[in-house]
């Protein structure tokens, strides 16, 4: 009996005081973040939950392609783990096929409130009476632009169609400065993601509620119009995010469309990417004059749209329900920092704060180190009014297929290429816009 009762003045009593049943001694947490650095952090974060709740959490990391299997074989076998770290891709579709817990994803929510959440990332994992899982971090892509050349010719920043297009007209001069450098390497998903940036812009998207839904004709004109002119501003040949960056770094480029882990490249802080703008590769200079723009907005569509990558924590159906949703608010609240100082400049807060700190993490985050060689935080690089900006993508920010619950379709026809491949005939003058944009709804239509 010695031993039993030891083991209730132990574990028993904590979890007993914290509230939660004894069962739920540990539970397990599945995430695609695998590299020993950022595994390390997940486990430093799983460490100081266990410490304040009596609840051990064995952190499993799962390779993100092969997510999918996995749970789709753990789910059938009952043996799902508590809480899984998981993209936007998942979130609707594993709650209709019953992995996915969205009562208790709710529950999180609601009790950390959703007024402290960025309305953009809820809205994607929204269900009819709540969400589907919790959104954690996201990111969104930025046009980075060299804003002190804008400002010397009185430009605008380069956030619609028009902005852009003016600036081309300044500031294109190859070779020594290029417009823009485009995406134009077909098989790349850097196209892919560009190209639906800039589809969003404009208000098109090839699905509705009902599946495949034909492209408007004068709207998807203006997207394709509009890519071919910057297209022609850049360099010739194969395009994709290498050649775009270098260029940039090289104070070759006026504009790019990046993802944010180009912030700390630029600053001088990763040696295998430097600026090559002067001769000091750990320069700051490029990023000093460097602003970016999160959303964009074409001429059909004055709001404009954001183009955002959002992680969850979802909570399984066969999660130890009380003790996963305690995991997921401390990681949301408590937690949150370690969250997303695993890899801040592509891990944005999408809860902003507290009901009584409203700014509290967004201002936590940007004083988190970046950088790989060298190390320094965001708010020391960039100005405050660059973080909002940073950050406020997240609130606008769109992805095809979302708010129709056609995610699982509008991604199988950005994976065929199909897009890329059209708009790049176009770009070659192998089609004009109206016979590309019946070329797009026919391929299109063919994918299920």
């Amino acid at each position: 009996m010695g031993n039993h009762t030891q083991w209730l003045t132990g574990t028993a009593v904590a979890l007993l005081l914290s509230g939660i049943g004894a069962n739920a001694d540990t539970i397990r947490f599945w995430t695609t973040e695998e590299q020993p650095e950022r595994l390390a952090r997940q486990q430093q974060m799983a460490d100081e939950f266990s410490d304040k709740f009596g609840i051990e959490v064995e952190v499993i990391p799962v390779t993100e392609s092969d997510l999918g299997t996995r749970a789709t074989a753990a789910f059938a076998a009952g043996d799902l783990p508590d809480v899984i770290y998981h993209p936007l891709s998942y979130a609707l579709p594993w709650v209709e096929a019953g992995i996915l817990d969205s009562d208790a994803a709710t529950e999180v929510i609601e009790d950390l409130d959703p007024s402290t959440f960025a309305a953009g990332t809820l809205a994607m994992a929204a269900t009819e009476d709540g969400w589907a899982s919790v959104p954690s971090d996201g990111w969104t892509q930025m046009i980075v632009y060299r804003k002190d050349l804008f400002d010397e010719a009185g430009l605008a920043a380069p956030n619609t169609y028009a902005n852009v297009m003016a600036a081309i007209g300044e500031l294109h001069n190859p070779p020594e400065m290029y417009g823009f450098v485009a995406a134009t390497k077909v098989d790349e998903a850097f196209m892919s993601q560009v190209l639906e940036h800039v589809f969003l812009a404009n208000g098109v998207s090839p699905v509705d509620k009902n599946g495949f839904a034909p492209l408007d004709e004068k709207k998807t004109i203006e997207v394709l119009e509009f890519y071919k002119a910057v297209a022609d501003a850049s360099p010739a040949g194969e395009l994709y995010w290498k050649q775009s960056r270098e260029l940039y770094f090289d104070g070759k480029a006026a504009m790019v469309i990046w993802s944010p882990f180009i912030l700390d490249e630029l600053a001088g802080l990763r040696d295998d990417a430097p600026p090559t703008i002067n001769d000091d590769p750990t320069s700051r200079e490029l990023a000093s004059k460097t602003g970016i723009v999160t959303k964009l907005s074409g001429p059909s569509n004055p709001e404009g749209a954001a183009y955002s990558n959002t992680n969850f924590f979802g909570i399984s159906a066969d999660a130890d329900t009380d003790a996963a949703i305690e995991f997921v608010k401390f990681s949301m609240d408590d937690g949150y920092m370690e969250t997303l100082a695993i890899a801040p400049e592509g891990k944005f807060p999408v809860r902003r704060g507290t009901p009584e700190e409203p700014d509290k993490f967004t201002k936590a985050w940007s004083q988190l180190d970046v950088g790989v060689d060298r190390k320094a935080p965001l708010s020391e690089l960039y100005s405050p009014e660059m973080i909002d900006e940073i950050v406020g993508g997240l609130d606008v920010a769109q992805r095809w297929g979302v708010k129709e619950g056609q995610l699982a379709l509008a991604s199988k026809m950005v994976n065929s290429e199909v897009i890329n491949r059209l708009v790049r005939d176009y770009i070659d003058g192998q089609r004009d816009a109206a016979a590309t944009v019946a070329a797009l709804n026919e391929e299109l239509a063919k994918i299920q």
